[in-house]
């Protein structure tokens, strides 16, 4: 019975810490690119979305573009200098914070991918799978043309 006592406070202090995990943070978010930004202290890897790197260019009618800046600047153009609120889920191995973030109602990390400026990053969830077919189908930001994975595009340019 104490063993089982034990075990039940070990699991409880254990799981504890994830149980209420979620913090949330708000406030003028600075963009650092098209899936992190800055909101104080925090910076925050938006959670379940991979957008091109800033130095990651896309081919659009056989025309280079930078498409890691052009998501950059989308995020940017639609926060608009607004607060938003970021839903604080978990840390990288970077020690970033992951997070779900909102600019009113809006969830960005969706909206993002919708608009085709990330794709979703299946590696880490599938929550923004059906949002990228949105954006596929109507050909929008990355999707108009041909571009590589961001994942990939780190992995060869490490």
């Amino acid at each position: 019975m104490i063993f089982k006592f034990l075990f039940a406070f070990v699991f409880i202090l254990f799981f504890y810490k994830n149980l209420f995990a979620a913090e949330l943070i708000n406030g003028n978010a600075k963009i650092i690119d098209g899936d992190t930004l800055h909101i104080g202290k925090y910076k925050i890897r938006l959670h379940g979305i991979d957008a091109p790197e800033l130095n990651q260019n896309c081919l659009f009618n056989d025309k280079v573009w930078n498409c890691g800046k052009e998501s950059k600047k989308f995020l940017i153009n639609f926060i608009n200098n607004k607060k938003i609120s970021c839903k604080l889920i978990d840390t990288d191995r970077y020690k970033r914070h992951i997070g779900i973030c909102f600019k009113d109602k809006i969830n960005l990390n969706k909206k993002i991918v919708q608009e085709g400026w990330a794709i979703a990053y299946r590696y880490y969830s599938k929550d923004f799978v059906d949002d990228e077919k949105v954006a596929k189908i109507n050909k929008s930001g990355i999707w108009k043309g041909d571009f590589e994975e961001p994942y990939l595009f780190r992995k060869k340019n490490k």
